[in-house]
């Protein structure tokens, strides 16, 4: 049945000149059916390259905005309207206005996990792969980092020289593994590497033999000569390893792990938003477009 579902998704983007992207946290019968797979700002530049009329994201809303401000012209599709992100939605652009003309002289830098609303009156955005970097080149000391309050502290960590403000957000299901969880995980799995996901609290990513992004996570893994890895970031990743890499063992750092907002979207959703009896189409308007892909644009220069 469901090798029948993906076969019919199949036919029916290659018809319509549809593009799937799924991010990599999506279950796999979608990233099966998908044109591209990756991180969030990752898939927004494919979507940009591709000739595709229509663009369906099996992901998150922030990251079908993204999509929209980078190919504006294209049609965008978000398959699953319920999933948004905590994170993305913590702070709006009223609040972050308040604490810019208090702190004035600060530059304010976004993670890329943010609403298009909030881009527009940030300087500049940033990955979780390029943060430390984009941060290191920005030319002003005061950083104002928002959302994600551990990713800016791992930042700060690496950046002594620089004067990071930080907000009181982040992940609410990177945030929730605890100290208790790494030490757990590696008593049952004494000779598992140790990788995680910037956005979990110090006390984790600093007894982390290795800190990245989502992908940064699955490259080290893939590469590594090492056979058994504890996984710090959305379960969904030591699964997808798992089949990629059928000689190493993969184990989730905590089975809390999930987020909810990322399960919510399924094979049938896909297929009902090419068939074009579901989803929801993103609409920006131009300036909100013109403004947002500003700190993109930002990023891309400083990267």
């Amino acid at each position: 049945m469901i090798r029948n579902i993906q076969d019919e998704i199949i036919r029916l983007k290659k018809e319509k000149n549809i593009c799937i992207l799924a991010h990599s946290y999506q279950a796999a019968e979608i990233l099966e059916v998908a044109d591209f797979t990756g991180d969030s700002y990752q898939l927004s530049v494919m979507a940009e390259k591709t000739d595709a009329d229509t663009v369906i994201m099996c992901g998150v809303r922030f990251m079908a905005e993204t999509v929209k401000i980078l190919s504006p012209e294209k049609k965008v599709i978000l398959a699953n309207p319920h999933a948004g992100c905590p994170m993305a939605e913590q702070m709006d652009k009223e609040y972050i206005s308040s604490i810019k003309k208090e702190h004035p002289d600060y530059a304010v830098v976004a993670y890329i996990n943010t609403t298009a609303e909030l881009k527009t009156i940030c300087d500049v955005c940033v990955t979780s792969a390029s943060a430390v970097k984009i941060v290191k080149n920005t030319d002003n000391k005061n950083i104002l980092f928002i959302p994600d309050c551990n990713l800016g502290s791992y930042v700060a960590k690496q950046l002594p020289e620089k004067n990071i403000k930080l907000l009181n957000g982040g992940c609410p299901y990177h945030s929730r593994v605890t100290e208790s969880d790494v030490e757990t995980a590696k008593k049952l799995h004494p000779d598992a590497l140790l990788l995680v996901h910037p956005e979990c609290i110090e006390k984790v990513t600093e007894k982390a033999d290795f800190v990245g992004s989502t992908t940064a996570i699955m490259d080290f893994a893939q590469k590594s000569t090492h056979k058994e890895f504890i996984i710090g970031t959305e379960i969904s990743i030591a699964e997808h390893l798992q089949y990629l890499c059928p000689d190493k063992k993969f184990y989730p750092l905590s089975i809390d792990l999930i987020c909810s907002h990322m399960k919510c979207t399924t094979l049938m959703d896909v297929y009902n938003s090419v068939n074009g009896n579901g989803g929801e189409e993103i609409t920006l308007d131009e300036q909100t477009i013109s403004l947002a892909k500003k700190s993109i644009d930002k990023m891309i220069e400083l990267g």
